[in-house]
């Protein structure tokens, strides 16, 4: 193809020099592995940056396709308790869901994948940083904002987004050089992660279309009713069924193995591109929607109504934030400060019965709880105030109303 002689006067000029690719094992960044190696002579450094949803299986995978690809070194970079420490549990805080549907998966995973190639490349020294993106995404601005901000001194290049290549033209080229994968044109794409998995593609290229049962990678085959718990210490995850969990990244495990063969947390988000456009995905996040909604129901039992209002207020901040690629901007530490004092009371555990395609929140046990006091008992009783108290305060609510009635008798219903 004509883009390739196009490729090679371009990229002339990183013959020789180290490369970073962030290589996924996918079809994009398999294509730019070879390319670099092989037509530039680069010498490529293919770093798969894990957040915890690879498998030891499909890392191995990877590492014996780069170095096939011809990358001279392959490395994993193991983020996932980076990921958790630094922005996990601050959206499980803020109860985060994007358009009260989608708890921002894969997107906000990229942000701490594209943070550790850019400490990996500038480690290395590397001339420049290449990754897979197209130019009709959102994940383009996030990798590449956060490699201007965090390695500088590296170039970015983008194959597949500057030369508009299309997928069959990268299997194409794979397949002229000896490379056999199984890169068949699929009907959707998935990105994998702890948080869940997105899916594009299919139906969801129209608006009226909903996705079919095939098109989900976890099958839900459970239909009998199971009741769990899942228990939280100062907001984060500490028990599943009763079994504690010092690494929470296990415990989010523990969950989605739990609920995904019931086909929890499916939904199709409709929403806005940090590009402009409007954008709809579909995902299946049995983990991410099952602990948002435990943790959301303790917190009506812990919290204040103050607290509950103004910290649903932050959450929908640093959600729109992440989804936005502005992670690194010094106001969301401010943030994650408020949210984390927020967490001081909310210690529990919940009790959650699930069904196929669905869950019930029970109920739960906590020396927080607020819904049980000394004062009163919602319908049934008071002792901290009298009949004569509820009176005084009943009338003195009502005058502002009163007055304004008085002076507006026309608007009255």
């Amino acid at each position: 193809m004509n883009q390739i002689e196009e490729l090679n006067t371009l990229l002339g000029k990183y013959k020789g020099k180290k490369v970073v690719v962030a290589y996924s094992g996918g079809l994009d960044t398999s294509f730019t592995v070879m390319f670099l190696a092989k037509e530039i002579g680069c010498e490529v450094l293919a770093a798969c940056a894990d957040t915890g949803g690879f498998s030891p299986e499909q890392l191995k995978a990877n590492k014996e396709r780069a170095l096939t690809l011809g990358a001279k070194e392959y490395v994993t970079l193991d983020v996932s308790q980076e990921y958790y420490e630094k922005s996990l549990k601050y959206m499980v805080f803020g109860n985060v869901m994007r358009g009260g549907t989608y708890p921002i998966s894969v997107s906000s995973e990229r942000l701490f994948q594209a943070i550790a190639i850019a400490r990996y490349a500038d480690a290395q020294g590397a001339a420049a940083i290449a990754h897979g993106s197209t130019g009709a995404g959102n994940d383009q601005v996030r990798f590449d904002m956060t490699f201007k901000i965090l390695a500088p001194q590296a170039d970015i290049i983008t194959i597949t987004r500057d030369m508009g290549l299309s997928r069959n033209q990268e299997i194409e080229y794979l397949k002229q050089n000896g490379f056999e994968a199984d890169f068949a044109k699929m009907k959707y794409s998935y990105n994998v992660g702890i948080w869940g998995t997105s899916i594009c593609g299919g139906e969801l290229n129209s608006s009226g279309d909903g996705l079919p049962e095939e098109a989900y990678l976890n099958k839900a085959v459970e239909t009998v009713p199971k009741d769990i718990t899942i228990g939280f210490e100062n907001g984060e995850i500490a028990t599943v069924c009763g079994k504690p969990f010092k690494d929470k990244v296990q415990a989010i495990k523990a969950v989605e193995a739990l609920a995904a063969p019931y086909g929890i947390g499916r939904d199709v988000h409709v929403g806005d591109t940090i590009i402009g456009i409007k954008g709809r995905v579909g995902f299946e996040a049995a983990a991410a929607v099952l602990i948002i909604a435990a943790h959301k129901h303790l917190e009506k039992y812990t919290l204040s109504k103050w607290q509950q209002y103004w910290k649903e207020q932050i959450g929908q901040w640093y959600g729109m934030f992440l989804h936005e690629s502005q992670y690194l901007d010094p106001v969301m530490r401010d943030m994650e400060a408020m949210l984390s004092t927020s967490q001081r009371a909310v210690s529990g555990t919940v009790k959650v019965k699930l069904y196929n395609k669905g869950f019930e929140m029970i109920g739960i046990e906590s020396k927080n709880d607020l819904v049980h006091n000394k004062l009163a008992e919602y319908g049934e009783g008071t002792k901290g105030w009298t009949a004569e108290d509820a009176k005084g305060f009943i009338t003195m609510l009502s005058n502002p109303l009163k007055i304004y009635y008085s002076v507006h008798p026309e608007e009255k219903a």
